[in-house]
């Protein structure tokens, strides 16, 4: 795919912002409200009652996470089984669509949804459900009750402050991000602990440089989730390392593949959701799929640096990753599935101490954006994959102990900056129906280092050394 280079300078905005933190579940969220300056609001869909309470409009359609709950499922048909819930990917993609283009008249007739388009969707959910059923039931036992899982509803952004019931600032796409998803780096109280060191700790690290993606490798595939499924993702991925990923690639196409890092001996894949200008501007894919077709548009932003290192247990020696262990960290469907699987953090060079997961920073002139993702670092021992693609790999507990047999590997994290232009002005690539939001910020690797590499990196670790 072609790639846009021009920059472009976003128009001042003047906002009047107040932020505070609460503290909920797993970790710190931030809450923050917005008012564009001489606008009503910065809103979703719908707006004020003159003769009543304000209604909360619409956003989004919300499905059952299919593949989350898919935890067995045989060997033989795994591929068959994912292409199928690419297909119910595909599905909620086009009733978002029609949703969006008759979101007026839901407004009005929310009978209309329903009818038109919640129950069409449910009746083709249900045709893919039994097929994944009956797939499964070739090699073992079918799953109990995956028919339920066709309905979907509507659901409103709950994320909103006061006063955000207009339609203005719903981002380039019309379908987010808006002013609520963003806070001010500034505004956050300084929220790392940094794990305790302990007796046998692996102390070391392993820095493996693979550039910024400055050859601009793009395409909305994802051969971890979608093998064999063109447009799995329906958002762009920036890739680093291994150049014959796409949707079709093979442990042995992989294992073949040029590599962009520096040492050849790594030939992994590493991939994310691009980073988007909001400015006006539109990138080459703006008529393609993952692209403008699936509502993610804007200037495509190459990181200005992007560090991959790999570090140790802050418990015990590590032990090699096999290869071609595949490892996804957060969650693309955050916004409607919820936080329990999210894990990107977002903040700004010069406050890492202070990090964010369900809101976009707004860094201060001469700060640059700031994406962190850190991978499970505890591994059952014995698959590279797993049914739902989680259930192979672990984050250890608050101690830095793998459970449950799990042993400890390498943990990588990975650290992207930007060089944007400060403000609310970008957004990550997402699943039309999740909106934009920061929350569904996610990461994906598959090892390719060749044995005697793994095995250096090992050493590093377990050896307190620092390589690269």
């Amino acid at each position: 795919m072609g790639r846009t280079r021009k920059r472009s300078t976003l128009a001042s905005r003047a906002i009047a912002a107040s932020a505070a933190l609460i503290l909920g579940g797993g970790g710190l969220l931030a809450v923050n409200v917005y008012a564009s300056a001489g606008q009503g609001g910065w809103g979703q869909w719908g707006g004020q009652n003159p003769t009543g309470p304000q209604q909360p409009a619409m956003s989004t359609i919300d499905c059952p996470d299919v593949g989350a709950e898919l935890t067995e499922v045989p060997q033989g048909v795994r591929d068959s089984v994912d292409r199928e819930l690419a297909t119910l990917d595909g599905q909620i993609t086009v009733a978002y669509q029609r949703f969006a283009d008759n979101r007026e008249r839901i407004a009005q007739d929310p009978e209309f949804a329903q009818q038109q388009i919640l129950k069409p969707l449910e009746n083709e959910r249900l045709v893919i459900l039994q097929r994944i059923v009956a797939l499964i039931d070739r090699e073992g036992e079918p799953p109990k009750g995956l028919e339920g899982m066709a309905p979907c509803t509507l659901r409103a952004d709950d994320d909103k402050g006061p006063g955000q019931d207009g339609d203005q600032d719903q981002g380039q796409a019309g379908n987010g991000p808006e002013a609520s998803d963003f806070v001010d780096i500034t505004s956050v109280q300084p929220n790392v602990r940094k794990p305790r060191l302990r007796s046998g700790a692996s102390r070391g690290t392993f820095t493996t440089n693979c550039g910024r993606n400055e050859n601009g490798k793009f395409n909305p595939d994802n051969v971890i989730v979608a093998p064999g499924v063109s447009n799995g993702a329906h958002h762009m991925h920036d890739y680093v390392g291994n150049q014959a990923n796409d949707a079709f690639a093979s442990d042995d196409k992989l294992a073949a593949g040029a590599t962009s890092c520096r040492n050849q001996g790594d030939r992994s894949t590493y991939y994310w959701p691009v980073l988007r200008l909001q400015n006006g501007q539109n990138e080459n894919d703006a008529q393609d799929d993952g692209g403008g077709k699936d509502q993610n548009v804007g200037e495509i932003q190459t990181p200005a640096q992007v560090t991959l290192q790999f570090v140790g247990s802050p418990v015990s020696r590590v032990t090699a990753m096999p290869r071609f262990l595949r490892i996804i960290t957060g969650d693309a469907k955050a916004f409607t599935n919820g936080d329990a699987n999210a894990n990107a953090s977002w903040s700004c060079t010069g406050f890492e101490d202070r990090q964010l997961k369900d809101k976009y920073p707004i860094c201060p002139e001469g700060s640059k954006v700031v994406r962190t993702f850190k991978f499970q670092s505890c591994w059952d021992g014995r698959n590279t994959d797993s049914a739902n693609h989680r259930t192979h790999v672990a984050f250890a507990d608050g101690s830095g102990r793998c459970g449950n047999g799990f042993r400890a590997i390498p943990q990588l994290v990975q650290r992207i900056v930007y060089d944007v232009p400060p403000g609310p002005g970008f957004a990550v690539d997402s699943f039309p129906e999740q909106l934009h939001k920061p929350v569904t910020d996610h990461g994906d690797f598959i090892n390719v280092f060749d044995q005697r590499l793994m095995r250096r990196m090992v050493d590093c670790l377990n050896q307190a050394r620092r390589c690269a």
